[in-house]
């Protein structure tokens, strides 16, 4: 680590963040009715709803009677809420008007202003950035995620997808999350990044850790997350400096960082950043899209039975579970001009927050919204991946791995069995699932 990051490191004791209000607790009931609370009081941002798995009703609400809607008293600060489809692919697609920049408050919730932030708590990244700086680093490892690689790869991924369901126990409980869904991620990261395949489960570790700092049952302050992130730039610095000695290129996402022309000459906290959103990014949204599908095809036994007469229908599928779970279920912008959304006036430097989750439940777009369906004649149009110059750049590898996963599966198994509740994470910018206890009739 260099010197400036080791004396910014020594503050975090004393360091207060700008946003503490992030992180303290404010009380919910998660079981009340949400059509109870007076319009302006909803907070659809409260993580403990994603943890309860009880914030749908929430955003139906929004949907039907304020689309566009604020939310001026909250941990996070003044937000609002764009919970329509159509209005969702306007904001996300007029990057003129609405800023990923990191330094104007960034792409989650929590996120506030700050022209000169602290390295040690400031990981900027090229999704929280806005054009040209955007394009530029994007671009570089652009290539990682083609049409031809990606073929490449799908032998590997069916291999591997086989190896980890032949491994499965049969009339036993298990984690479907830990032993299938962080499995399959897991080992692709690695391939990814070209690192060795044992370290992967550090990959998972730093990818949980960078959605959990703001939980005090995982961290007791936000210093303790960020000090654990810092170990992930220690253990990509050494992989930075072995590519960087390397005389020929590598095909893999660090080698690419290295020879980048605008990612070459990354500060230690940018270069953390963008390792992170690379992490998060292949491993979170693929994972409970895996997790949320199983789930999601148990709550609907007649659409579980439709996949094992047609195995045929799972490309379709897999849209319709990324549609269903919306793994990432927000991303936010900061208003760089006054203007207007669905006749609200937005004022320059406002917090705006597209509700991916909502969009994919908005029935001006989608027939029966709430219910699976994976034959969906629409599915692949879902918010999931976002639109514009931020839309998911490993959106394809993702479809990739469940198609095979699932593939797979079917050549294995009849219908895997949910015994238990599942367990939600504890975030309201990841929609995830930690545990899914399941069983495989033998």
């Amino acid at each position: 680590m260099s010197d400036a990051t080791n004396e910014s490191m020594s503050k975090a004791e004393r360091f207060k963040l700008s946003n503490m209000d992030t992180w303290k607790e404010w009380a919910i009931d998660v079981n009340q009715d949400p059509y109870a609370i007076p319009l302006e009081k909803l907070n659809p941002g409260h993580p403990a709803l994603f943890e309860a798995n009880k914030v749908l009703p929430y955003f139906e609400r929004l949907r039907k009677e304020a689309p566009i809607h604020l939310c001026e008293d909250s941990q996070f600060g003044p937000y609002w809420s764009v919970t329509k489809f159509q209005d969702i692919m306007y904001v996300d697609t007029h990057h003129d008007l609405f800023s990923s920049d990191s330094r104007l408050g960034g792409i989650q919730l929590g996120g506030r202003a700050d022209p000169d932030p602290d390295p040690t708590f400031h990981l900027p990244m090229f999704i929280m950035e806005d054009p040209p700086k955007h394009d530029e680093q994007r671009k570089v490892v652009a290539p990682m995620f083609t049409t031809r690689h990606l073929h490449e790869l799908e032998h590997l991924i069916r291999q591997r997808a086989g190896t980890i369901l032949d491994g499965l126990p049969r009339n036993e409980e298990f984690n479907w999350v830990r032993e299938v869904s962080v499995e399959l991620t897991g080992q692709m990261l690695a391939t990814l990044f070209a690192i060795p395949q044992e370290d992967r489960h550090k990959l998972i570790h730093w990818s949980d850790v960078s959605q959990s700092i703001g939980d005090p049952d995982v961290f007791e302050t936000p210093e303790e997350g960020f000090l654990e992130l810092w170990k992930c730039w220690e253990y990509f610095d050494a992989v930075w400096k072995e590519r960087a000695a390397q005389k020929e290129p590598g095909n893999d996402l660090i080698s690419m960082l290295v020879h980048g022309e605008a990612t070459r000459n990354m500060p230690p906290n940018e270069y953390l950043g963008n390792v992170l959103l690379l992490i998060v990014g292949g491993n979170d949204t693929t994972r409970n899209s895996i997790s949320g599908g199983l789930l999601a095809l148990n709550q609907f036994p007649s659409e579980y039975e439709k996949l094992l007469q047609n195995p045929g229908l799972i490309p379709n599928m897999v849209c319709e579970f990324i549609r269903y779970q919306s793994p990432v279920a927000h991303m936010a912008r900061t208003a760089l001009v006054d203007t207007e959304l669905g006749g609200k006036k937005i004022a320059k430097d406002d917090k705006v927050v597209m509700w991916y989750v909502s969009g994919n439940r908005d029935d001006d777009q989608f027939e029966n919204p709430n219910q699976l369906l994976i034959d969906r004649h629409n599915a692949r149009k879902h918010t999931s991946f976002g639109f514009g110059i931020h839309r998911c750049l490993g959106n394809r590898l993702g479809e990739m791995q469940l198609r095979i996963m699932w593939e797979e599966a079917m050549k294995r198994f009849g219908r895997i069995e949910v015994v238990g509740d599942p367990v939600y994470l504890r975030s309201s910018f990841i929609r995830g699932i930690r545990e899914l206890p399941v069983r495989i009739p033998a």
